[in-house]
């Protein structure tokens, strides 16, 4: 009995391991080209966003500030 689990499991892992291998050769890959572009327009809106949400925390701790001040009793 559990040599047949142990069966079934190596024939699951083979089934699995071949039809991944299948999958990847159906895979296109992008060119060094096409992947250098992508990775600067994925740095750029990286630092795009960053600067956003810099400016939205310092706007919303001015506001804050105005609101809840903190100065001595």
């Amino acid at each position: 009995m559990l040599k047949k689990k142990l069966q079934e499991s190596v024939n699951g892992v083979k089934i699995f391991t071949s039809e991944v291998v299948g999958e990847m050769k159906k895979s296109t890959w992008p060119s060094r080209q096409e992947l250098l572009e992508s990775t600067i327009v994925v740095i750029v809106c990286l630092v795009l966003m960053s600067l956003f949400v810099g400016f939205c925390d310092r706007v919303l701790v001015m506001i804050l500030q105005l609101l809840i001040p903190t100065g001595s009793v």
